[in-house]
């Protein structure tokens, strides 16, 4: 029997999701959850966001409930899991509204902006035996996944500094303009665009024990724009993490990485996103590494894997998502 699912919101990242549910064969979407509901068939013609959404044929949407709530949807659909895709001053309501309702809760990042809410949601799925998840992307894309691996396995000797960025214009689809009036609501780019980064260091490397971090203004927020560096303690490496989306909204989007270890340097950037450039003091060389995209559709299985095994993800737990919200807090 096949996973019943539901994908609440339907904007660039409820449509990725969507996408990537729809080629899973375990998984059934039985429905959608947007407040335009009359507007679905448009969304799907429409592009959007960071990333090319791989197209959907309309036609296997044809039998996917529509609805305008959340609560429309649980009072009338048997679901074993959501997709909670909607902006981040939604998250906390939602997850609740759907964990206290018995279903397991995929919440696109960042978890929530309050730590509280964020202790009281893991407390909620903990007291209902219910797999939640915070969509923490980066985790899962094979480029990020290499250099965890290469950190991991010391494949070229210790890492002793890590730089990270991630930029892009301000945000003007679906909903943002109406963020730039609702100022600060999404967290901006410290909690919603360099989240990415700054999950993955901790994730890879662990807390920092000192953060010293400059950030500015932009449309959506007092951080819409932040440098930093980490400190730590007790390991020989220096972290910077940079970005931000003060610039207009026709600024292309950029990401990547560059990191020094004993024995080489590698380097990663989304112009060109095949591959790491790898330095010695001899030669230069690429590896090939699989697409960013496949990460969306690793995270969902992870999110799966995790509910038929009865727990939380070990890669992945909301505790690890809320640490990161946390850690977002000390570079202000």
């Amino acid at each position: 029997m096949k996973t019943k699912v539901a994908v609440i919101g339907f904007g660039f990242m409820g449509m990725t999701h969507t996408a990537n549910i729809l080629k899973n064969s375990d998984l059934e979407l039985v429905a959608i959850v947007n407040r335009d509901v009359a507007n679905i068939e448009r969304k799907l013609n429409a592009q959007s966001g960071n990333f090319a959404i791989e197209g959907i044929d309309p036609a296997k949407l044809a039998g996917v409930r529509k609805y305008s709530s959340l609560r429309e949807c649980l009072s009338n659909e048997v679901l074993d899991a959501v997709h909670i895709c909607v902006h981040t001053d939604l998250h906390y309501k939602m997850a609740r509204e759907a964990l206290e309702h018995g279903v397991h809760v995929l919440v696109e990042k960042p978890f929530t902006l309050d730590l509280e809410e964020g202790e009281e949601l893991i407390e909620l799925a903990r007291a209902k035996n219910r797999v939640l998840m915070v969509a923490q992307v980066v985790r899962f894309m094979p480029v990020y996944r290499q250099l965890k691996a290469w950190v991991d396995d010391r494949t070229f000797g210790n890492l002793e500094f890590l730089s990270m960025t991630r930029f892009s214009g301000v945000p003007a689809w679906g909903q943002w303009q109406e963020k730039q009036t609702d100022f600060s609501s999404s967290g901006g780019a410290l909690f919603d665009l360099l989240v990415h980064d700054i999950d993955f260091a901790q994730y890879m490397l662990g807390m920092p024990d000192t953060v010293k971090s400059t950030y500015w203004p932009g449309y959506l927020s007092p951080q819409d724009y932040v440098t930093a560096s980490w400190h730590y303690d007790n390991q020989d490496v220096e972290v910077k993490v940079e970005g931000g989306n003060l610039f207009h909204a026709s600024f292309p989007f950029q990401a990547g990485f560059m990191a020094r270890f004993t024995e080489a340097s590698v380097q990663f950037g989304t112009q060109q996103p095949d591959v790491i450039q790898v330095a010695t003091h001899k030669e230069l060389y690429t590896v090939p590494v699989g697409s960013a995209n496949e990460g969306f559709y690793e995270q969902i299985a992870c999110f799966y894997r995790s509910i038929a095994a009865g727990r939380n993800p070990v890669d992945c737990s909301p505790e690890s998502a809320l640490q990161t919200i946390e850690l977002c807090y000390k570079h202000l």
